[in-house]
């Protein structure tokens, strides 16, 4: 595959990480001066040092709970936002609510580049079946494809007979929406015995993308791929023909941490998906998705050379309750960080004769039981819960990125 969306997705990785690191430091100058939230949590950096990773994961995480606090408290963008509303072109709602700014400019979500990878070229016509009511997904889709030349069918949710009706009259080449929604779209027209084989190409996300659904939608002839993105971070990465892993945008630093903290793991570890923006309208930095994923090895085989990520792989919240008390993913990295002997750990919540039994496992090389000892007392002075520790070789724990795993039964 050589229909690249420019040269940026070739560039050598060096020069990559260089440029990024290189923008780095105007971006939090940036956020500094135009964002009275980031003035606050960023007070005490010098956005001139902000040259390198390191420096970077010492800065402080926004979390999508700060925002919704910071919303409340001082309406309507908590002072996150770094344009005013005089220079947005809308503002959408997510549930909390959050409200989120659209800029004026050209793709201002940056997806036009997962939609050229989905095969979506200038003069097709797009039926976008994201919503288009309040949220931002429709909106996200189509001024993609306005900056890409194609002309879009705005369909939004639901009405699936007539949408099946107009794919069959206006004979669209290409679909957005999510992938079950693709699927009932496409059955439906057999039902109807309308044809819809028109559609040759999608990109879909919002959900998972099973290979179960991908086959089904192919077996119909669509030629699905999927995205990351977020309301608040707009592009974070997209899947391309090679379909192994999802390929950073060209317009974010990524970093993938530790639940519960915002420490990078190895690559190749499953963790939170960390995300700073050079976007100038909504300059997040440091934003914590909650969403898991991994690094992955090398490049694409479709000669993209930026770094993929394994896709979504769960939640990094594990907040659970244990005997009645919440413990969360922070306190267990924080009962980690007491002990360097061990590398990682994961508390397992189960049940027996009805009631709560947590243990900590940890992958140590020392399994003195006066080392687990003094783990169990951290437990019980930072969880305020009580816990079996137990010593397991490093690599035992599985990389899922689980730092509580749940196992009780609720059936």
């Amino acid at each position: 595959m050589t229909d690249f969306y420019d040269e940026l997705e070739t560039r050598d990785p060096e020069l990559r990480e260089r440029a990024l690191l290189a923008a780095l430091p105007a971006q939090v100058a940036h956020a500094r001066e135009r964002c009275p939230a980031y003035a606050e949590l960023l007070r005490e950096v010098d956005p001139a040092a902000v040259t390198s990773r390191e420096v970077l994961a010492a800065l402080p995480l926004t979390r999508k709970s700060a925002l919704l606090e910071a919303q409340r408290a001082q309406p309507p963008f908590g002072g996150f936002v770094a344009t005013p509303m005089a220079g947005l072109a809308r503002v959408f709602a997510s549930p909390g609510p959050i409200y989120e700014p659209e800029g004026r400019g050209p793709d201002p979500w940056r997806l036009a580049r997962a939609l050229h990878a989905a095969g979506v070229r200038r003069g097709d016509l797009v039926h976008n079946s994201f919503s288009y009511h309040m949220t931002p997904a429709g909106s996200m889709l189509e001024s993609a494809a306005h900056a890409l030349g194609c002309a879009v069918f705005p369909a939004g949710v639901g009405q699936t007979e007539q949408q099946v009706e107009a794919i069959a009259h206006l004979r669209p080449r290409a679909y957005t929406g999510t992938p079950s929604f693709l699927a009932i779209l496409l059955d439906k027209a057999s039902e109807l015995g309308r044809d819809v084989s028109s559609l040759a190409c999608g990109l879909v996300s919002g959900e998972a993308f099973p290979p179960s659904l991908r086959e089904r939608v192919a077996a119909r002839g669509v030629d699905a791929v999927q995205c990351y993105a977020t309301a608040d971070l707009g592009l974070v990465a997209y899947e391309t023909a090679a379909r192994e892993g999802l390929v950073l945008d060209e317009g974010v630093l990524l970093e993938i941490v530790r639940p519960g903290t915002g420490d990078p793991v190895p690559p190749g570890e499953v963790g939170e998906v960390v995300v700073t923006t050079l976007a100038s309208d909504y300059p997040l930095i440091r934003f914590a998705t909650g969403d898991l994923s991994a690094v992955m090895a090398g490049s694409s085989p479709c000669g993209r050379t930026n770094v993929r990520i394994r896709g979504w792989m769960g939640r990094a919240d594990q907040t659970t309750k244990v005997r009645g008390l919440f413990v969360h993913p922070s306190q267990v990295a924080e009962v980690v960080r007491r002990h360097p002997e061990i590398a990682r750990a994961r508390l397992v919540v189960a049940s027996a004769d009805d009631q709560d039994v947590a243990t900590l496992r940890c992958e140590t090389a020392d399994g003195r039981p006066e080392l687990l000892a003094r783990v169990a007392e951290s437990v019980r002075d930072l969880c305020k819960v009580r816990a079996e520790v137990e010593a397991v070789a490093p690599g035992v724990l599985p990389n899922d990125g689980k730092v509580i795993e749940d196992a009780r039964r609720y059936d």
